[in-house]
């Protein structure tokens, strides 16, 4: 098994800046993708971000830009930058593990982006 620990969410206003850090434990296996998710509201939860562990990343249209999705292995740590936020970007943010057909979940943290 896999646990995941995030930290960073906050309050912050429109064109600010925020952190998302998301530290992985367990069972992990050497080829694996990290991903950042967010579910706004009444909304379904999108992917915003991921990495696989040999560096390789992809973004939704909405972010690209102005986000960046960066990991330690070392650590086992997966990170999402976001800039220039936007009060769409208003979510709970989850980070995702996935390796094969085998996926965790973090508990997820609240970015809330003011007007």
């Amino acid at each position: 098994q896999v646990q995941l620990v995030e930290s960073g969410g906050g309050l912050v206003q429109a064109g600010g800046s925020l952190r998302l850090s998301c530290a992985a434990s367990g069972s992990i296996f050497s080829f694996n993708v990290m991903g950042w998710y967010r579910q706004a509201p009444g909304k379904q939860r999108e992917l915003v971000a991921a990495i696989t562990s040999i560096g390789t990343t992809s973004y939704a249209d909405s972010v690209k830009g102005r986000f960046t999705i960066s990991r330690d292995n070392a650590k086992m740590t997966v990170y999402l930058q976001m800039n220039s936020l936007k009060p769409e970007d208003t979510a709970v943010y989850y980070c995702k593990f996935t390796s094969g057909s085998y996926n965790s979940w973090g508990q997820g943290t609240q970015v809330t982006v003011s007007s």
